[in-house]
């Protein structure tokens, strides 16, 4: 009970921000509830700063809440589907993955850009945006004005990839009778889930494809998702090392080292997946998907509030430039490849 007393009135202040970012986000899809959250959060602490009575309630939204969040993201993975149907475009994700995290490496060393900011641009550009950053940020200790930067990074190249992507794919010469070419460049190419389903459905809207090529981009991006799971268990294991050979107290634990949230995501997805296949309805697990989706927004409220604006502004030249070279890398690698392999 002391606990809830504690928490209440932060918890109620980010309800009352994500609730509407959460119908907003409705409306307008192509910005996502989770950005109309996280800057709604950010116009509120230039006016209000919360007390003490509020802190506790909006630490625990941004830090647990967001686990929490990334946990019930498993309950959207049917891992035989994805294996099964993300075979073709396996490759592709790989080396996608592998050129945005190469180069938000190489780009912090030769700019001298945060190692936190670098490494949630990076996976944020290479996976899957908002939800790889939720998940990544607690494993690097990622304070809110850095996840808030990172987010509003991946935010801008996915409207421009929603906007251009499609006129882009014409110029190029996409297959417009079928949906797979556009599908997997969408799937792979596009950061975050609403942008890859908006990039999607214009294709489908523009050749009359029905929903052929958002099932193909929904599916890759499905695939790409996975890759959460080895990623962040190396960055928990190197944090881990780091930590250790910095402290004179005690060397490595692989105990505190592994993040149990991404655990209980694995077996989320075993979950669904050994139920599916047993022939439970895969909408039996839609609602756990949703509230999924919510408790990112939930959180990403919490997260603005704690942000200092002035602060991104002025930090924001370089984090740009970097998330702009991991989708450009991420762009010509997936089409380059899709090219070798005769997709398109």
């Amino acid at each position: 009970m002391n606990l809830i007393k504690e928490k209440y009135k932060g918890l109620l202040v980010c309800l009352a921000i994500a609730i509407p970012a959460w119908i907003l986000g409705k409306i307008f899809p192509i910005i996502g509830s989770a950005v109309i959250a996280i800057i709604a959060g950010m116009v509120i602490a230039l006016f209000w700063q919360p007390g003490k009575t509020f802190k506790p309630g909006i630490t625990f939204t941004s830090k647990k809440i967001l686990q929490y969040a990334v946990i019930l993201l498993g309950f959207g993975l049917n891992l035989n589907v994805i294996f099964s149907t993300g075979k073709q475009s396996l490759p592709i994700i790989i080396c996608t993955i592998s050129t945005s995290l190469i180069i938000a490496f190489a780009l912090h060393k030769a700019m001298h850009i945060d190692s936190n900011i670098s490494t949630l641009i990076g996976v944020g550009s290479s996976i899957c945006g908002g939800s790889a950053i939720a998940a990544t940020a607690p494993i690097i200790d990622a304070d809110d004005d850095e996840v808030a930067q990172a987010i509003s990074v991946i935010f801008f190249f996915n409207v421009l990839a929603a906007l251009l992507f499609p006129m882009f794919g014409h110029f190029l010469g996409f297959d417009t009778t079928s949906g797979e070419a556009f599908g997997i460049f969408a799937g792979t190419a596009v950061n975050d889930t609403s942008s890859v389903t908006a990039t999607a459905s214009t294709w489908d809207s523009m050749w009359n494809l029905g929903t052929q090529t958002l099932d193909k981009a929904v599916t890759v991006k499905l695939t790409r998702t996975l890759a959460i799971i080895p990623i962040t268990l190396v960055l928990a294991l190197f944090r881990a090392k780091q930590s250790g050979s910095n402290s004179n107290e005690g060397g490595f634990s692989f105990k505190k080292a592994f993040p149990m949230f991404i655990l209980w995501f694995i077996v989320a997805s075993l979950i669904t997946t050994i139920a599916i296949s047993l022939g439970v309805p895969s909408s039996v697990f839609a609602p756990l998907k949703e509230l999924s989706k919510f408790f990112i927004t939930l959180a990403m409220a919490a997260i603005g509030l704690g942000c200092n604006v002035v602060k991104l502004i002025k930090n924001g030249g370089k984090p740009i430039l970097l998330g702009g070279c991991c989708w450009i890398g991420i762009t010509c690698v997936s089409l380059l490849l899709q090219h070798v392999l005769s997709i398109w």
